[in-house]
């Protein structure tokens, strides 16, 4: 006769509540496929993004979070658009300074020239979009 171990109603609870929060964190750190770092639905850049050309300096942009866009000036005058999911690990980029975009995230730093990679770990460029200047009216597509 073999003895068999119940578990009691505490231990079945405790094991249960273990699994579900290691799911959670599971999913929470491990996803790269909701394109923002937090949580915020999918990865793609929202056609129709608009940012007015004032709002930038040269070397310097605009990122439209919620859009998923960030339009740069690298030169005066000449204006860029790039998906701002880094290409990494889907974080949204956080800043844009001295020519380069930034991601806080893991430390991915793009050119905000052509969007190719200057620092890892990063491999692979940000999505190149269309930047059509209107006025002082920068539309993303």
């Amino acid at each position: 006769m073999t003895d068999q171990i119940t578990p009691t109603r505490r231990q079945v609870l405790l094991t249960s509540g273990t699994v579900v929060a290691a799911a959670a964190v599971t999913a929470a750190c491990g996803s790269s496929d909701n394109g923002s770092g937090s949580g915020s639905g999918s990865s793609a850049p929202a056609a129709g993004a608009t940012v007015d050309t004032g709002d930038m300096t040269v070397g310097g942009g605009a990122i439209l979070v919620d859009q998923k866009v960030v339009v740069t000036q690298p030169q005066e005058g000449v204006f860029k658009a790039f998906s701002a999911v880094c290409t990494h690990q889907g974080c949204v980029v956080s800043a844009i300074a001295d020519g380069k975009i930034n991601c806080a995230c893991h430390g991915s730093v793009f050119t905000a020239e052509d969007g190719s990679v200057v620092q890892g770990p990063a491999k692979s460029a940000l999505a190149e979009l269309t930047a059509t200047v209107s006025g002082t009216t920068v539309t993303v597509t």
